[in-house]
């Protein structure tokens, strides 16, 4: 939840976000994170395109890089991203206060049979969560998230926004 998804990020952005990891990595590993990356974004763009609803934390729109213009450019790719028709993104504000999910992100994907998973994902691990009882936990702490975050709208006018107040 603290930082901009994978799937939204451009490519410097990823770069800053993938060099800053708590253990070094090699400048060739680094590029290959990225390429894969940026690899993963092309469910976005594919035909037909992946339907997808995300929740942004406000505190991942408001964690710049130190170069202003990355953050710009990052700024603008999640709006660009928000004013396709297949993604809905909406902002968690701080006002929501605290919530079950701030430990990290989660992602409910269904599959073409009709059943569900959930992936959390934390700063150092990542945990697959098949069982249907779970799922339906982790979905419904989804739906009180989703229900206290801005509207498509209102989000969209609160990242305008940023951008604007983020031009270098």
């Amino acid at each position: 939840m603290g930082t901009i998804p994978g799937l939204l990020q451009s490519e410097d952005f990823a770069r800053v976000a993938l060099s800053s990891a708590p253990m070094p990595i090699s400048p060739d590993e680094l590029e290959e994170k990225i390429a894969a990356r940026m690899g993963r974004q092309e469910v976005l763009h594919r035909d037909p395109p992946l339907t997808a609803r995300i929740i942004l934390d406000e505190s991942a729109l408001r964690r710049p890089p130190p170069d202003a213009k990355v953050w710009y450019e990052q700024l603008t790719r999640v709006v660009a991203v928000a004013e396709t028709p297949h993604v809905t993104i909406q902002v968690l504000p701080f006002a929501a206060g605290l919530h079950g999910l701030m430990e990290g992100s989660l992602s409910l994907l269904w599959m073409a049979d009709g059943s569900a998973v959930a992936y959390l994902e934390g700063n150092k691990s990542g945990d697959l969560i098949e069982e249907s009882e779970e799922v339906a936990q982790y979905r419904l702490a989804y739906d009180r998230l989703r229900d206290a975050a801005l509207t498509p709208h209102d989000s969209a006018v609160f990242m305008r926004q940023l951008v604007e107040d983020s031009r270098p």
